[in-house]
């Protein structure tokens, strides 16, 4: 599981940690997928610290069920509802290609710094 520079960015801002972010994807795992978006693309709510999945987040995320996923996008329910058609184009044609990326080309874009990696319990362990 990964996220891009500008979602940490997000994700610090609103105080989201890791765990609420693998706490999302292990919900998407059990089949609570906010919004299946087509084409690997999901919307996922994912809970505000002290306000649980109703008063939270909504995040854009590249998934492949069991595999890998990746944090694009974040925002505030009240800030905006639904993408636009070029944007959801534009995040299945990039999906298409991150998730058939083999794991070491996911190591070089991690080791340049553009994905980071999300850590997923108390044991530094993650779930991709």
């Amino acid at each position: 599981m990964f996220k891009n520079k500008a979602f940490a960015r997000f994700a610090r801002r609103a105080e989201l940690d890791d765990a609420a972010l693998c706490k999302a994807i292990r919900d998407a795992e059990r089949g609570l997928i906010d919004a299946d978006l087509g084409g690997g693309v999901i919307k996922q709510r994912v809970a505000r610290p002290g306000k649980g999945r109703a008063g939270g987040y909504r995040a854009m995320v590249l998934y492949k069920a069991r595999v890998r996923a990746f944090f694009l996008h974040g925002f505030a329910k009240s800030d905006r509802d639904n993408i636009r058609h070029d944007e959801l184009a534009a995040l299945k044609a990039l999906a298409l290609e991150l998730l058939a990326y083999p794991d070491d080309m996911i190591a070089n874009v991690v080791a340049s710094g553009t994905l980071i990696e999300v850590m997923c319990d108390e044991k530094n362990q993650t779930v991709s």
